[in-house]
């Protein structure tokens, strides 16, 4: 029996039906995270990496209200008087002491190789990770994505960590990117590097092709040394000295820790050295919430490039007065540096 043909009128509805029925059939295709397709397309213009593995390995990556709700209480929120001893501890100084101790000759060629004192190469990794017992506990991925991609007042940064980590080769991580922890802010290894300093000032000390933060102690250290070196570390430099003002003593405000004025300049301000400093030398100030009152602080240069690890004068301080004991605990020596 001939078939009779259709219609004009009966072919368009069946062929719209047609469309809604595979419409309805086939899944809707969806980013995981906003903005995460944008991302994916860049990292694989940039680096030609596999769109498909990029766009596997952000879904897997999960947005965490916990690491929101950490930074928005940051530890450097604190005064001085609350934060010093957080980091200032008896246990972190006797650790420092023993770690510098066990790995003298490593520190010590180290700094001489890159021209920073090794007591403060061990205090960035004691004040970061309790020399590397507290590395973090967060996915890398996810802090990144979470930050990058779900957090407004900083998404610029974080972002670009994400896009950085997400193109960095494998041989410049400890191991697969889904893998890595570190903490809430993406940080990670014993010296809590950002993708972009793993980028900028990872070092493979020890020769094995890799750099790696997380197991490999020259890689560690050097990468630390690299770090403030390339910031402008001054070999043998002042890091920060007491300071007594007058009465009647200019008060002073200032953005950061770079250094602005001569010392002779804050002397005639009316803040004096309690120590023997060159009048020339080039310095801030910073005034501090003290357990017994306001304390005032000259800082110098190498201040200046710790606070470029954090740029919280509170941190460097922390570091600097734990690098002093590590230092005075160990016996150090200015040969030594």
């Amino acid at each position: 029996m001939p078939l009779i043909a259709a219609s004009l009128p009966t072919r368009r509805l069946l062929a719209s039906l047609g469309l809604l029925i595979a419409s309805a059939c086939m899944p809707v295709l969806a980013e995981t995270h906003p903005g995460q397709d944008q991302l994916v397309r860049e990292v694989a213009k940039d680096t030609g990496k596999n769109p498909q593995a990029l766009t596997a390995l952000l879904d897997g990556a999960r947005k965490q209200q916990g690491i929101l709700d950490a930074i928005s209480r940051p530890a450097e929120a604190k005064p001085w008087k609350d934060y010093r001893p957080i980091f200032i501890t008896p246990q972190r100084i006797n650790d420092g002491i023993a770690f510098y101790r066990e790995h003298r000759a490593l520190l010590e060629s180290i700094g001489k190789q890159y021209g920073v004192a090794p007591e403060y190469i061990v205090a960035i990794v004691g004040v970061e990770t309790s020399y590397g017992r507290i590395t973090g506990k967060y996915k890398v991925l996810d802090a990144l994505v979470t930050l990058g991609l779900y957090y407004p007042p900083r998404a610029t940064f974080f972002r670009e960590q994400l896009k950085t980590l997400l193109e960095l080769p494998d041989n410049h991580l400890a191991g697969p990117v889904d893998t890595l922890t570190g903490s809430y802010a993406g940080a990670q290894g014993w010296g809590q590097f950002m993708p972009s300093s793993i980028r900028d000032f990872g070092v493979d000390a020890d020769g094995d092709g890799r750099i790696d933060l997380k197991n490999s102690l020259p890689d560690i250290l050097a990468s630390v040394a690299n770090y403030f070196a390339k910031h402008g570390w001054q070999q043998g430099g002042l890091v920060a000295a007491r300071a007594q003002p007058d009465s009647a003593a200019k008060p002073i405000s200032v953005k950061d820790s770079k250094p602005q004025w001569p010392l002779e300049q804050m002397e005639a301000w009316g803040y004096a050295p309690l120590q023997s400093l060159s009048p020339g030398e080039p310095t801030s100030l910073q005034s501090l919430d003290g357990e017994n009152g306001k304390e005032y602080w000259f800082t110098f240069q190498n201040f200046y490039v710790i606070t470029t690890y954090n740029r919280s004068p509170l941190y460097a301080l922390a570091v600097h007065q734990l690098a002093q004991a590590i230092a005075e605990g160990a016996g150090v020596t200015e040969a030594m540096r």
